[in-house]
């Protein structure tokens, strides 16, 4: 007798679970949210899926991790932001908007990859020839890289299980389905039927897997949020198709530090790391010219400067209109009341613009001080003194407050040749300061404003 199959409802935003539709998610309160789910049974001995068995319970002093390996990926900055290379056994998925750079990060380290081991790379966007192709046009080729253009995933397993590769990659997971499962590709039972498939792929037989995601309007990977929990790694492509900067950032990596970001430049052929990013990010920077101001944000370890730039006009209209990219909409709204009520700027019949050169995403405090002097530097048509870096936390009250790794921005900041750095008054006595660099401590944004505009 067939067994039935479970009907579940799931949230694509949140993975809340219920038994009836709902229009609008309990949980995370989305509107037309709730998808149907249907657990498919699994066979009694499933081709092509690896179950390890049952193990005994360990002791956690009894547990040997001398056989953990990192395999590098050809790229230090990818290999950053994994925290070392990528694991044995681990699962990482990758999203991004469609033509960011996703399959070509991809094709570009099997290269790498293919001298740790056999790679297999499943495509169920593009065919054989076309991935040829764009290998020929990246330099990518080899006899221990496997091309398999296939949307079944069973049939995937299959070769994986007869190649026994060291690394799989999957592109993408909304294009692969399996049969069992009565839904559409990219359902949210398929994308969860066919992670739970390759998590069982990875932890069984120590494949490294690479899985490819689409996002959906919001910026997240598209399907269930419950792909997220089930992979060991998070990985966004961020940026703009149209700028030849990509940032890889980590959403969630169980093997290092979330907060490390990865600098790419989409060139001709293929994707190229930026070792320096604080160079790449200050290229083109005009001299002279008002709204414009650096400042340094610490991405996990490493200080990178950042352009602030801002635009502030007389508003044409009854409500003026406040605009941000690369910055907290909210928290520059903020700092607008923060200038106006405690520095005297008359902003409310404006329109304010604030933008972050590159396509860097900027969500520190500490970028707070650049922000005001950018505004302010606009507002009265003033430029900001040369090489002047703004490192600081504004309150509500216009009082300037301490930063994390003050040194550690000050030294890049001085190894990029800035002569000034204005900085908040507290926390910073006794820093090491690096030669040539002014140190300016401020303690009010009066103050700040005086010190960057006016010397």
């Amino acid at each position: 007798m067939a067994q039935k199959q479970k009907v579940s409802y799931v949230c694509e935003n949140c993975g809340y679970d219920s038994i009836r539709w709902y229009g609008q998610c309990p949980s995370c309160k989305s509107w037309d949210s709730l998808k149907e789910f249907r657990d498919a049974p699994e066979p009694a001995s499933p081709k092509g899926v690896f179950f390890s068995g049952r193990k005994p319970a360990k002791s956690i002093d009894d547990i040997d991790t001398a056989d953990e390996l990192r395999f590098g990926t050809g790229f230090s900055e990818l290999d950053r932001v994994l925290g070392g290379g990528a694991v044995r056994g681990s699962i990482v998925l990758i999203g991004g908007e469609p033509g960011i750079g996703k399959s070509t990060l991809m094709l570009q380290i099997c290269h790498s990859l293919s001298g740790c081991g056999t790679v297999l790379y499943a495509s169920g966007e593009e065919s054989q020839r076309q991935i040829k192709l764009r290998g020929d046009r990246l330099g990518v080729r080899g006899k221990n890289i496997s091309v398999l253009a296939e949307t079944n995933l069973d049939l995937i397993l299959d070769t994986a299980a007869e190649m026994k590769p060291a690394f799989l990659i999957v592109d993408s997971v909304q294009t692969v389905y399996r049969p069992g499962v009565s839904a559409a590709p990219g359902n949210v039972a398929q994308i969860k039927e066919c992670t739970m498939a390759l998590l069982r792929l990875a932890k069984d037989t120590g494949t490294v897997v690479f899985v490819v995601g689409h996002v959906n309007k919001d910026g997240e990977i598209a399907g269930p949020k419950i792909l997220e929990h089930m992979v060991d790694c998070v990985l966004y492509f961020e940026g703009e198709k149209q700028n030849a900067y990509r940032i890889l950032r980590a959403a969630k990596n169980r093997f290092g530090s979330t907060n490390e970001i990865g600098v790419f430049e989409m060139k001709e052929k293929g994707l190229a790391e930026i070792v320096n990013p604080s160079e790449a990010m200050l290229a083109g920077r005009p001299a002279g010219v008002p709204g414009t101001c650096i400042t340094a944000v610490m991405e996990g370890t490493r200080p990178i400067l950042a352009e602030i730039q801002a635009l502030v006009a007389k508003s044409a209209f009854g409500n003026p209109r406040r605009m941000a990219s690369g910055v907290d909409y909210n928290r520059a709204v903020l700092l607008l009341a923060v200038l106006e009520t405690r520095a005297g700027l008359l902003l409310g019949g404006s329109d304010a613009y604030v933008n972050v050169i590159g396509g860097l995403k900027i969500d520190e405090p500490a970028a707070d001080l650049a922000t005001v002097i950018a505004l302010a530097s606009s507002f009265r048509d003033k430029p900001v003194l040369p090489d002047t870096l703004a490192i600081g936390e504004v309150g509500l009250t216009g009082e300037l407050r301490r930063v994390n790794a003050i040194e550690q921005r000050m030294a890049e900041a001085a190894r990029m040749k800035l002569g000034r750095c204005i900085c908040p008054y507290y926390g910073t006595a006794g820093i090491r300061v690096p030669e040539g660099l002014e140190v300016i401590r401020v303690k009010s944004i009066p103050e700040a404003l005086a010190a960057a505009l006016d010397g």
